[in-house]
């Protein structure tokens, strides 16, 4: 897994998953959730990563297209620095059902960026 992932927010997850595919042979690695239509596809191409996030409102041009999701040692603990160094956050942190802590963030220029760490399992 990639530390910075760039994750492509989409109406048609299918077209976008057969086009990268077919176009630069990615190969599925993730999907949630795991049985019927997916929120979230992972994708490896070569040796990096994308994710596809299916979201029927993406064809908004107002809302953000792409983000970048980016591993972190502590979520918790680096959200506590972005407002000091100009950015905002969004929502979180929260723990998600496929196992990980994630935050949402902007950059100072409105970038959004999803902070995340691998929940330990319980």
């Amino acid at each position: 897994m990639s530390t910075i992932q760039p994750v492509i927010i989409t109406a048609d997850q299918d077209v976008l998953l057969g086009f990268y595919t077919k176009l630069f042979g990615a190969e599925e690695v993730s999907r949630v959730p795991a049985e019927g239509p997916a929120f979230y596809v992972g994708l490896r191409i070569g040796d990096s990563d994308l994710g596809l996030v299916a979201d029927e409102n993406a064809g908004n041009r107002e809302s953000p297209r792409i983000l970048l999701s980016i591993d972190v040692d502590d979520v918790d603990e680096t959200l506590g620095r972005v407002v000091a160094l100009g950015g905002s956050v969004r929502g979180g942190p929260d723990d998600m059902p496929w196992g990980q802590r994630v935050a949402h963030i902007q950059d100072p220029d409105g970038n959004p960026v999803n902070l995340t760490q691998p929940v330990p399992a319980r």
